[in-house]
């Protein structure tokens, strides 16, 4: 049985928790100029660029997470 690499579920743990504190720190401060996730893709989705730079970064995401380096329906079938 392999070792799980602790430190990567460290730094997993840390980015999602700077995710949640930054949604949490704006939506406490919804008077201030502190923008949400949700105000930033909005801003990135005003524009058609934009929409095409979230789609492109939504399936290369897509591709490394679920996709690669499964072999299953990629293997050579001789």
């Amino acid at each position: 049985m392999a070792e799980h690499p602790v430190i990567g579920y460290l730094v997993w743990a840390v980015l999602f928790g700077a995710i949640f504190a930054w949604e949490g720190i704006g939506l406490l401060r919804a008077g201030d100029a502190f923008p949400t996730l949700s105000d930033a893709t909005r801003a990135v989705m005003s524009h058609p660029a934009g929409r095409w730079a979230l789609f492109a970064l939504w399936l290369w995401f897509g591709w490394h997470t679920f996709v690669r380096g499964w072999h299953f329906l990629l293997r050579d079938a001789s």
